[in-house]
């Protein structure tokens, strides 16, 4: 089967508004791509996943009355496939318009639509997670910052705005620490529209002390980069782990939403559990 590629996809383009069911909305990209280039090659040097939250999500019961849920979707960073975001938005529209039994049944089906896409191709190693909250829950759902140290503080210079991982060091002979960092301060661009992706990044690591400034100073270096948020938090983990020589590292961000969607992906080099899905006042 043909790779799919951008220019084959619906984003950056004028797009029919589709409120009927249609599974063949969702566009699927390879993984590998963007992973060669930052030296990934064969199998992948961490665990995670993407943690997509959608708040558009809307389906007609069998009375036809129009229901409303928000839903939390996690995609194994192993699957072989992301999901182009536009092209989710428009497999989510094309709910809108159609009769579903039950929430149960919408959930399903976004679980084995999603599952099969993020695998294109071949077989379903490990599927999507699918979460529905329906009205009821809306209120329990909370707004936290990522915690850890905030290096927004620091008075730097800033004159770098592609990736430059050479601002990152780490004090390699000096007795190691543990710590959690933390900025607002990323931002990127979409790979193909060049619109502004607006992120907070957190850091949490074991091994030599990593300059706060130069970290600091390297996330703003994304600043005019043009690449998806699943494969700019895969940029910074390999940076780190390569300039700065963690014993442990997890990198985890969340991306404010465009469309009724956020992308939040989360890498971590040692087993533990994945983050809550919990959205950050920007979001």
């Amino acid at each position: 089967m043909n790779p799919n590629t951008l220019e084959q996809s619906q984003l950056g383009k004028v797009s029919a508004y589709i409120d009927q069911y249609d599974a063949s909305l969702l566009f699927p990209l390879l993984r590998d791509t963007k992973r060669r280039e930052i030296g990934i090659g064969g199998s992948i040097p961490f665990l995670g996943a993407d943690l997509w939250t959608a708040f558009e999500l809307s389906w007609l019961n069998p009375r036809g009355k129009p229901q409303v849920a928000l839903a939390h979707i996690t995609i194994p960073c192993e699957s072989t496939h992301i999901v182009e975001s536009k092209s989710f938005k428009l497999y989510l529209n094309s709910f809108n318009h159609t009769r579903f039994e039950s929430a149960d049944a919408v959930r399903e089906r976004l679980k084995t639509d999603v599952s099969a896409a993020i695998w294109h191709g071949g077989a379903v190693m490990a599927g999507a997670g699918v979460k529905l909250l329906q009205p009821e829950a809306f209120d329990r759902e909370v707004v936290r910052e990522l915690h850890g140290l905030c290096i927004d503080r620091l008075d730097v210079e800033c004159d770098r705005y592609q990736p430059a991982p050479e601002l990152l060091s780490a004090a390699l002979h000096e007795q190691p620490v543990s710590e959690t960092l933390m900025s607002h301060l990323l931002k990127s661009n979409c790979l193909v529209t060049g619109q502004p992706d607006w992120g907070s990044v957190q850091i949490a690591y074991s091994g030599p002390q990593i300059d706060q400034a130069g970290l600091l100073r390297y996330i703003v270096s994304f600043r005019n980069h043009n690449e998806f948020h699943e494969q700019c938090v895969e940029r910074i983990y390999m940076d780190i782990m390569s300039r700065c020589k963690p014993t442990k590292l997890m990198v985890y961000a969340r991306y404010t939403r465009r469309g009724g969607l956020d992308i939040n992906p989360w890498r971590s080099s040692h087993p533990q559990q994945p983050p809550a899905n919990v959205r950050t006042a920007r979001q």
